[in-house]
């Protein structure tokens, strides 16, 4: 099958691919993976291997397209966990007594001064 990755067309086959991808350890999965027998790669090492260019020169998107059309399982980045709001002791002593929660940091306008 014809497909473009980084302007150049290439004449890629299923067979092709698992040939290329044998006997190579994956890499660390970050973002785009691609699953080519019963290991996970990620999009961009399976894109240099087969290509045999820098991985700075096409995107994850290419190569996910044209896994997909030879038919691989493809799977997109996991969404990054959002990090809890850390609280300062203070802000957490002034809740539990019932206080506003104040995020600007700074000292009241006097409303509750002493």
């Amino acid at each position: 099958m014809r497909c473009v990755i980084a302007r150049y067309p290439f004449n890629l086959t299923k067979s092709d691919v698992v040939e290329s991808m044998k006997g190579v350890k994956p890499e660390p999965i970050t973002g785009e993976s691609v699953i080519i027998g019963r290991r996970h790669y990620p999009a961009k090492q399976v894109g240099e291997v087969v290509t045999r260019q820098d991985r700075r020169d096409f995107s994850a998107g290419e190569v996910m397209r044209a896994m997909l059309r030879l038919g691989f399982t493809c799977r997109a980045a996991l969404p990054a966990a959002v990090p809890a709001r850390m609280d300062s002791p203070l802000q957490r002593a002034s809740a539990m007594l019932g206080a506003p929660s104040h995020t600007s940091g700074g000292v009241d306008s006097g409303a509750n001064a002493a």
